[in-house]
């Protein structure tokens, strides 16, 4: 079948494919986006169309040194689909197009629309005034014209949901590029964001991860510093929601009442993820990160005498302009004092457009590397010696959907712990589904997953596992609705791969 006829099996309906780079609010823009084109008539491609689709859609992240190469050398290989294929449209959005406007239309100039993080909601107009005009419109709306949790929403999953709480961020890491592509911090209402939250749990969703670029400044655009601590409170007494997570925050605003909050709130889960991105004092200066070592091991001793058991993660740079050995020392030492549950490790990559691109000290790559395989051997050897102090632990799990990519050859299945742990655990004879809780005894452990090898203890069938349920029956009837202004649900990975406003791709 031709990639022609593939995308007009859709009953006719014109087709549409999302591609998404980068951080979680990029995947959270990417579910609205989803959502425009579903409420404007277009339905999703099949699974695996990788660009047989008759709108492709790229929401780019320019973190990178090379985010543009990856985009245009993706442009470049739908350029001769598009060729052949009369009425097939390109789009470009996210943080690139926000900072690339002037010149991705001069160097793919088959692309159609080009539109920014802050216009998101412009998509399917400027879809159709590209068609209409028959040449490329370019948008680039210079700040927030709407929050974007007004907009329709195509999520994911039926059992846990990204709730965005604010856009943007006010701090001037020299490494990062996003506060001047997302804008300054703009916060949200509590009591719109407490509404969205029972919307979707009265859809069935029993897990929320509160998100903001710096998640945990919230309350700064409102002029209510403990506003985010207030929020976590008010969480706890939603009726139905049974867990509750945050990402990312920044140790400048990491305050005792967030961790109290934390403590004292049942729904919020034992899981903290905290960028440390350096543990060098001389380093973190440069990076203008506005806190030092010291401050950051201090949150971590109180946010273990407060949570025992909490899981911490961390994001951390190796590399950084002028960061010598024993600066890098530093950071082998925070990692052995904090001994996080889980490291996202990146080796420094320049940022076109941020002060440490252009800074003295380049660090060479062959030494960068070295550093980095220290580091991954370090935090591994302590992830599998914190892994195995859960070996014996009776857990209540969350089972999830396409987390565990070997169950079908193993028989199992796979969920999170609270502390967001993943489990592998022994499918039961009795019907699990996405969404419902079990309770495994913990029987083994690796670096990056723990298993539960012996018969579940207990299967507690969840209204979530009946949203999943639901959801799967009416999209084998056919398209599923889209909610409009509040969104339905979805499902944000438990420990993403890149991290708020101070995100490494």
């Amino acid at each position: 079948m031709s990639s022609i006829d593939r995308s007009q099996s859709v009953g006719g309906t014109r087709t549409y494919e999302v591609r998404t780079y980068g951080c979680q609010m990029n995947v959270h823009d990417s579910e609205r986006l989803s959502g425009l084109l579903e409420d404007a008539g277009y339905v999703r491609a099949p699974e695996g169309a990788d660009g047989d689709a008759d709108v492709v859609v790229f929401n780019t992240c320019a973190v990178r040194e090379n985010a543009d190469n990856k985009l245009y050398g993706n442009l470049g290989h739908l350029a001769p689909r598009k060729a052949q294929r009369p009425g097939m449209q390109i789009a470009v959005g996210g943080c690139l197009a926000q900072k690339d406007r002037d010149t991705i239309v001069k160097r793919a100039p088959w692309v159609d629309v080009v539109f920014g993080t802050h216009n998101i909601g412009k998509l399917p107009v400027l879809l159709e005034r590209a068609r209409v005009r028959e040449e490329a419109q370019v948008e680039i709306a210079e700040s927030l014209e709407a929050f974007p949790s007004t907009l329709p929403t195509r999520r994911e999953s039926a059992y846990a949901a990204w709730v965005s709480i604010s856009v943007g961020c006010n701090n001037t890491c020299t490494f990062c590029i996003v506060p001047a592509l997302r804008g300054k911090e703009k916060d949200r209402r509590p009591g719109d964001v407490l509404a969205e939250i029972e919307a979707l749990v009265a859809e069935g969703v029993s897990e929320i991860t509160l998100l903001g670029q710096n998640v945990n400044a919230y309350g700064s655009d409102i002029g209510d510093r403990e506003a985010f601590s207030k929020l976590l409170r008010a969480c706890g007494r939603i009726e139905g929601l049974e867990r509750v997570r945050f990402t990312s925050p920044h140790p400048r605003d990491f305050t005792d009442d967030v961790i109290a909050a934390m403590a004292e709130t049942p729904n919020v889960m034992p899981q903290l993820h905290m960028p440390l991105q350096s543990g060098s004092d001389t380093v973190l200066k440069a990076m203008r990160r506005s806190y030092r070592q010291e401050r950051y091991l201090g949150i971590i001793e109180k946010v273990r005498a407060a949570i025992p058991h909490a899981a911490i993660s961390t994001d951390i740079i190796v590399g950084f302009p002028g960061e010598t050995e024993e600066d890098f020392e530093q950071t082998l030492h925070v990692v052995r004092e904090a001994r996080f549950a889980q490291a996202f490790t990146f080796q420094y990559s320049k940022r076109p457009g941020t002060p440490a691109a252009e800074m003295d000290g380049q660090i060479p790559k062959k030494v960068v590397q070295e550093r980095y395989e220290r580091l991954v051997a370090l935090q591994e050897e302590i992830s599998w010696e914190e892994n195995k102090k859960q070996v014996g632990r009776t857990l209540e799990l969350m089972v999830a959907e396409g987390e565990g990519r070997k169950d079908g050859t193993t028989h199992r299945l796979s969920g999170r712990a609270p502390d967001s742990r993943l489990v592998h655990f022994t499918k039961p004879e009795q019907e699990v589904r996405p969404g419902d809780v079990v309770t495994v005894r913990i029987t083994y452990a690796a670096p990056h997953h723990l298993l539960a090898e012996g018969p579940v203890l207990d299967v507690r069938r969840t209204r979530a596992g009946d949203a999943w349920e639901k959801r799967n029956t009416a999209a084998a009837a056919g398209p599923a609705g889209v909610m409009l202004g509040l969104p339905k649900v979805g499902v944000p990975e438990p420990l993403p791969a890149v991290t708020g406003g101070c995100a490494v791709d």
